[in-house]
């Protein structure tokens, strides 16, 4: 069973990697304005972080979909959940209202505070899979199965159900 659950975690963890990653791509500045609403960051490294972060949302979340890497970039995904639950939670309790810009949509946002618990909630949610794919990183159907098919943990995993 737990073979399955990593897959399942790779998808809906490199789904929603992919899909926030697709959504901000195609429009850097966007991503930018969003990354500096949390006034977190100094101006050069908001600029870097905003136009940086879509393209390794899209990596990151390719490669889990695909299941490459996926202890290395389970735990990045959990860094960066961990980032983005501090981002929101420094601006609630800053009473700074902004949308969350996880899915391209940041800027200003009068209701946003109602919003920061279940930004945060999904974000728990998200890094506790990215953690179960740190410690349980094989899954079948996965990129890793073939290129090391060697390591215990890829190994010890069933090709069939």
């Amino acid at each position: 069973m737990l073979p399955w659950t990593a897959v399942l975690a790779r998808l809906i963890v490199g789904g929603v990697w992919v899909y926030a990653g697709a959504l901000k791509v195609g429009d850097p500045e966007s991503s930018v304005a969003a990354v500096r609403a949390y006034q977190l960051l100094p101006t050069g490294l908001a600029d870097t972080v905003g136009r940086v972060l879509p393209m390794l949302e899209l990596v990151i979340g390719v490669c889990l979909v695909l299941g490459l890497l996926t202890r290395v970039l389970g735990g990045v995904s959990a860094v960066l959940q961990i980032a983005f639950i501090i981002g929101i939670a420094s601006v609630w309790a800053r009473g700074i209202e902004i949308n969350c810009g996880c899915f391209g949509d940041g800027g200003p946002n009068p209701d946003a505070s109602s919003q920061y618990p279940w930004e945060i909630a999904r974000d728990l949610g998200l890094l506790a899979l990215s953690v179960f794919l740190v410690v349980r990183p094989s899954s079948p159907y996965s990129v890793d199965r073939v290129l090391f098919p060697d390591l215990p943990e890829v190994r010890d995993v069933p090709a069939e159900p």
